[in-house]
């Protein structure tokens, strides 16, 4: 066994046994941890196969910025964890059943006869001024045009989804709310009222005169 063989079966076994920490770790803020923990094996993994770019991307912006997102979406839901738990053991074998499923359908697709040496063969190992970020540029915005402008609305869409779910109209009694079409449509003289007051002129303050005794002494 190489090094890099060592190195890939190293970074795939700490990737797997961190997402099956994420699914199983009751606090989900532990599991957003081990998340990014699996994210960066993965990139491990990509950067072994000559894809640095895809590996500092995976760091840059999943670990940097989502996992970030994910971390405050979590914070603002306050799940509830009771809850959660109360029908886990209810639907663990149908969940059981669904696991063996989708690991049976991932071996068809993703297994030794449809991605194994034989079929793809190895990896072209290309020269040191080779640069992957300008191939996959070409792919991502000729080829594959319109699949990257539909992730980026998906993406403004689960936005906008964290935002509504974490949003919380409390009653107006509790707290005071801007109503910003109110504000732009008002006028001048709803802003500005004039008041006419008549001048007070306060006396001067006298002190007081202190005795010929207390001089003296």
């Amino acid at each position: 066994m190489t090094f890099e063989l060592f190195i890939f079966y190293l970074l795939a076994t700490i990737a797997s046994v961190s997402g099956l920490m994420m699914i199983t770790i009751k606090d989900p803020v532990k599991a957003a941890l081990w998340l990014v923990l699996a994210f960066i094996a993965t990139a491990g993994v990509w950067i072994t196969a000559q894809a640095e770019f895809l590996g500092l991307v995976l760091i840059l912006v999943y670990v940097g910025a989502v996992m970030v997102l994910f971390l405050f979406v979590v914070m603002m839901l306050d799940i509830n964890l009771a809850i959660l738990k109360e029908g886990f053991t209810k639907y663990l074998p149908i969940g059981g059943m669904v696991i063996v499923l989708i690991a049976a359908m991932m071996y068809l697709v993703l297994g030794p006869s449809n991605f194994g040496l034989d079929v793809t063969g190895a990896p072209v190992m290309h020269p040191a001024d080779y640069s992957n970020t300008k191939a996959i540029g070409l792919e991502l915005y000729t080829v594959h045009a319109y699949a990257f402008i539909l992730a980026a609305v998906l993406l403004l869409l689960g936005i906008v989804a964290a935002i509504t779910l974490a949003l919380r109209r409390r009653p107006t009694g509790e707290v005071r709310y801007q109503n910003i079409d109110k504000q732009v449509k008002t006028q001048a003289s709803e802003r500005f009222k004039m008041v006419k007051m008549k001048s007070v002129v306060e006396e001067p303050i006298k002190l007081k005169e202190k005795p010929e005794e207390e001089d003296e002494k």
